[in-house]
């Protein structure tokens, strides 16, 4: 796979899952498609490998990496309960949003 197409390239605040009401993380990246495969296939070591976040159950897309990175400190600054609020207030059924990035 290619991920370095520049239409694919676009700042956005990320929040991926291991199942509903699960494990939560929140990222940010400058490419959504590439960073969700990495966590999907577990090429990235930490935490998301760890608990098995590999759901993509929200994702905001941001002109500047400068908003992005404000979000993504306003989502984790905030409470478990705002987070799950975010997520199914678009996406009610915690869908693997992963197929809607490309």
């Amino acid at each position: 796979m290619l991920f370095n197409d520049k239409k694919m390239k676009q700042p956005a605040v990320y929040i991926v899952a291991n199942k509903r009401n699960g494990t939560l993380y929140t990222g940010v990246t400058s490419n959504l498609m590439a960073r969700v495969y990495k966590h999907k296939e577990g090429l990235l070591h930490g935490f998301t490998k760890k608990y098995g976040c590999k759901i993509l159950v929200f994702y905001e897309l941001h002109e500047t990496m400068d908003s992005a990175i404000s979000r993504e400190k306003q989502i984790k600054a905030g409470s478990r309960r705002g987070k799950l609020d975010l997520i199914e207030g678009v996406n009610p059924n915690w869908q693997d949003l992963y197929e809607d990035v490309w």
